[in-house]
C-alpha cells in the first residue's frame, strides 16, 4: 500500500465524493500539465514552480511506490527568490526522503516542508529572510494529496464546478488570526506583525523563533485529499496574483471554454495569465492546468426533467461567474 487513507492524526481533509462504487472505481488519471509565469507589473518575478507528468519516470525505482503518478507546485516568493529557488529544487526531494514515504505520503509532505525550512535556515550561501508559499499537488493513483502553506490556490474543475482543493493563508481569516494571536503574533491592516501579508510560509527566517519553536509564522502546511473519478477534469493551481483579481468558478468556467476548445492545457494557461493581466492584476503569475483525461472536457447533457429549463449547467457556471463581477 502507498499510504495511509486518511491519515486522521495529521488532519488531512478530504474532498470530494468517496462511496463505495468510486473507490472500487475502474477510472485511471491520464496526466497532462500546461504552465505560464509572467513578471506581470512587478519590477522583479520571483514566482517558481514544478511540473512533473511522470513521476515514477523521475523519481526511478523506489520500493513500493506505484507505477503511475505526478507531483506539481507553485512557490510565491517575495524578498527576493532565495527561497522559492530553494523550495522548489528540494520539496520533492524532502517528500521522497522521509522515513514515512512511501507508506504514508501526507505525513512525509507534511514533514517535508518543515525539513525543507529548515534546511533554507542552515544555507548560509542564501538569504534566509527571503520567503515564499508553497502550494503542491501530489498524486499516485487517483489519489491526489494537496498541500498549502500560504495563499497559492489550488482548484479542481469537477464537470464545470469549482471545487477548492486548498485553503488561502490570509492573517486576517478567523482560524489564522485565532493561532496568531494564541501565539503572540498581532496582525496590523491585513499583515502578520505589520509585515506579511500572509499567515504560513517557507523562510522568512527574521521572523521566526528557533527551529521547531512555534511560531505566529507557520510553514506546517494544511492537506486536502481526494479520489480522482471520471467527473474530475482538470486542476488549476496558481499563485495570489490570478485569484486577487478571479474567482475560483470564474478560472475553472474559462479553462472549461478553452479545453473543450483545443485541448491544450499550456495554451489554457496562458489564457488565464492573460485574463489576470487584463484585470489589472498587481502582482506577479503563475498558473498550471493540469487535465486528467487525454480527452477535452465533453459537453454536458442535461437529463430531461418536468421543469423546463433553458440553461445547461456551464451556462449557470457562466451566470454565477457574472454576477459575481467576475467575467
Amino acid at each position: 500500500m502507498l499510504s495511509c487513507y486518511p491519515c486522521k492524526d495529521y488532519d488531512v481533509g478530504v474532498t470530494g465524493a468517496t462511496s463505495p462504487s468510486e473507490i472500487i472505481s475502474s477510472f485511471i488519471p491520464i496526466f497532462r500539465s500546461g504552465s505560464c509565469a509572467e513578471k506581470g507589473p512587478k519590477q522583479y518575478m520571483e514566482d517558481e514552480h514544478i511540473c512533473i507528468d511522470n513521476l515514477p519516470q523521475h523519481l526511478g525505482d523506489i520500493a513500493g511506490f506505484p507505477s503511475h503518478g505526478a507531483f506539481y507546485g507553485v512557490f510565491d516568493g517575495h524578498g527576493g527568490t532565495d527561497a522559492a529557488a530553494f523550495v522548489r529544487n528540494n520539496i520533492l526531494k524532502c517528500i521522497v526522503q522521509d522515513s514515512f514515504f512511501p507508506a504514508c505520503v501526507e505525513k512525509a509532505i507534511k514533514s517535508a516542508f518543515l525539513k525543507a525550512d529548515y534546511a533554507f535556515a542552515d544555507d548560509t550561501s542564501l538569504d534566509i529572510s527571503s520567503g515564499t508559499t508553497a502550494l503542491t499537488a501530489f498524486i499516485t493513483g487517483r489519489k491526489m494529496v494537496v498541500a498549502n502553506a500560504g495563499d497559492c490556490r489550488a482548484v479542481l474543475g469537477k464537470r464545470g464546478k469549482a471545487i477548492e482543493m486548498s485553503k488561502d493563508h490570509k492573517p486576517n481569516y478567523t482560524s489564522e488570526r485565532l493561532r496568531i494571536e494564541k501565539l503572540g503574533g498581532a496582525i496590523y491592516d491585513g499583515y502578520l506583525n505589520g509585515q506579511l501579508s500572509v499567515s504560513r510560509a517557507l523562510g522568512d527566517w527574521h521572523m521566526k523563533g528557533s527551529k521547531g519553536s512555534a511560531c505566529p509564522l507557520s510553514a506546517e502546511p494544511e492537506l486536502q485529499e481526494t479520489l480522482l473519478t471520471e467527473d474530475d477534469e482538470f486542476l488549476i493551481m496558481g499563485c495570489d496574483g490570478m485569484w486577487d483579481v478571479m474567482s475560483s468558478q470564474c478560472a475553472v468556467t474559462m479553462a472549461r471554454k478553452e479545453l473543450m476548445l483545443h485541448n491544450d492545457p499550456e495554451r489554457c494557461s496562458r489564457e488565464l495569465v492573460r485574463e489576470a493581466l487584463k484585470r489589472n492584476t498587481c502582482d506577479n503569475l503563475t498558473v498550471i492546468v493540469i487535465c486528467f483525461s487525454p480527452d477535452p472536457p465533453p459537453r454536458i447533457e442535461i437529463a430531461p426533467s418536468r421543469v423546463r429549463r433553458s440553461i445547461s449547467s456551464e451556462g449557470l457556471n457562466l451566470l454565477k461567474g457574472v454576477l459575481e463581477g467576475n467575467l
